[in-house]
């Protein structure tokens, strides 16, 4: 029996901001139990829910040194769905109301701390894993911690390290001596070629340095984080590293995001009947955010934060040339005030024709997936995403850029060879999305029968966890047999 630690700093059904957390809920659940013990460490944050605080149990504490002084380090654990979850219990660090407010400088002390303690645990809770499976710069400092930790006894020799990035724009980046003072690292690791990345120190680059293996969230992600656009400065590391650099595409949770069950949706529906279900998604849909209530009329939607990475930019330079068409267009998200204050500006224009939802639901995030006929993801990049994936699911056709994980994991249609599950344009171009927009409004009123079938296709796609679980088993086995 192998065992696997997965550390990480957010984790559905626990705390949850992104797309991160979706990842640390699933993919533990669906490795093979009988060889793999699987694992997940978090922190305890004050804001978890009382109904999950209500089922850990208290283990042990002790004290550990981080930043010059002794912190208290608590130990929880509760099990859910088989899955045993370990939380580490620090008021002091863990009590913000958001998990990554705060000046950047105390962001990475308190991540310098779980990262620490994750390590400082294991013979406590008498778990010595064959393998820690990091993720993001959060957790980027327990393979230079576990480096360090091997000169201090046999304990920590032999555990190897794997580090995921899920977004490489966000390193933990910040000034080298004071995350020297912070993480009490020797001198040794604060050079070029370790922590020190343009004469800061850089959690991120630490993993990527020390950990065994790299590995992204899809195959077109790892090959452009090789590129100086997409490389995020670390283009250089990735290129030197790139014969222990893996893409393994993110999963779904085929349990949670299913249109025949989902609970959230008005109607459910199958691939069998969608042509006579989906529809009444649509018309509670529209109910629900205040749009007129029209089953013949093409309705697309966003979920997503409203920032520049997502494409909205290019949005807000036609969004008044969509208003024109015979469309719908409902969105929801938080993010940038500029686009929160666009999509507020136009719904209050075209009443009839967008609806704001500046604020996060996840009830009705999935009438949107179940509700919509296409779905807009116009991302300047995107290391894998997670919204094509659920719009796939529900046969709510993607409109995306074909850059990352959208490129592999949404097949643009060819209407010639009858192939494809979405629409897809190449050019960070607004008038290139736009004329995609109008491709897929053409299809959907002009040519219905062809539409339906790119939805039998998209729903009949397979992205659960079972297949990329596979793979990350395939990477544990060849590293854990060297």
């Amino acid at each position: 029996m192998k065992k696997i630690l997965f550390a990480a700093s957010e984790c559905v059904p626990f705390i949850k901001t992104g797309g991160l957390a979706d990842v640390i809920g699933s993919l533990p659940k669906y490795f093979d139990q009988s060889q793999y013990d699987v694992r997940v460490v978090l922190p305890k944050y004050t804001v978890i829910d009382k109904q999950y605080k209500e089922k850990m149990i208290y283990l042990d504490c002790f004290e550990m040194r981080i930043a010059g002084q002794n912190q208290y380090v608590g130990i929880f654990v509760c099990k859910i769905q088989e899955v045993t979850f370990y939380f580490i219990d620090s008021e002091y660090y863990f009590s913000s109301p958001g998990i990554y407010d705060g000046d950047p400088d105390w962001n990475i002390e308190k991540y310098a701390f779980f990262s620490r303690a994750v390590l400082s645990i294991l013979p406590v809770i008498d778990f010595r894993p064959d393998l820690i499976h990091c993720n993001d710069w959060q957790t980027g400092l327990i393979p230079v911690y576990l480096d360090n930790f091997r000169y201090f006894g046999e304990y920590y020799k032999g555990i190897k390290t794997i580090i995921t990035v899920h977004n490489l724009k966000f390193q933990g980046a910040w000034e080298s001596k004071t995350v020297q003072r912070i993480t009490e690292l020797p001198e040794y690791y604060f050079a070029p070629d370790k922590l020190e990345a343009y004469r800061d120190a850089n959690l991120l680059k630490g993993g990527l340095v020390f950990a065994d293996k790299i590995t992204t969230v899809s195959e077109s992600y790892a090959s452009e984080i090789k590129t100086p656009f997409y490389g995020e400065g670390l283009d250089g590391l990735m290129n030197a590293r790139s014969k222990d650099l893996y893409g393994i595409v993110n999963g779904l949770d085929y349990q949670v995001f299913n249109p025949q069950l989902d609970y959230r949706i008005a109607r459910n529906y199958t691939v069998e009947d969608f042509r006579q279900k989906k529809v009444q998604n649509k018309l509670a849909l529209q109910e629900e955010v205040g749009l007129p209530k029209d089953s013949k009329v093409m309705l697309i939607g966003m979920v997503s934060r409203l920032t520049g990475q997502k494409g909205f930019d290019l949005v807000e330079c036609v969004m008044e040339e969509i208003c024109q068409e015979n469309i719908q267009l409902v969105v929801l998200g938080t993010g940038e005030e500029k686009y929160e204050n666009l999509f507020r500006h136009f719904a209050w224009k075209y009443p009839q024709k967008v609806s704001a939802n500046i604020f996060y639901n996840e009830a009705l995030s999935h009438m949107i997936y179940a509700g919509c006929d296409g779905f807009l993801m116009p991302s300047l990049f995107e290391p894998c995403g997670l919204s094509q994936l659920m719009s796939l699911r529900y046969g709510t056709l993607p409109i995306v850029r074909e850059t990352g994980g959208l490129r592999d994991t949404v097949e643009p249609y060819n209407e010639y060879k009858r192939t494809g599950t979405g629409f897809g344009f190449v050019n960070y171009n607004a008038h290139e999305m736009l004329d995609t927009i109008r491709y897929a409004k053409d299809v959907y009123y002009d040519k219905k029968r062809s539409w339906n079938k790119i939805v039998e296709r998209a729903m009949k796609k397979d992205f659960s966890w079972d297949a990329s679980a596979k793979k990350y088993e395939g990477l544990y086995e060849e590293l854990l047999e060297r």
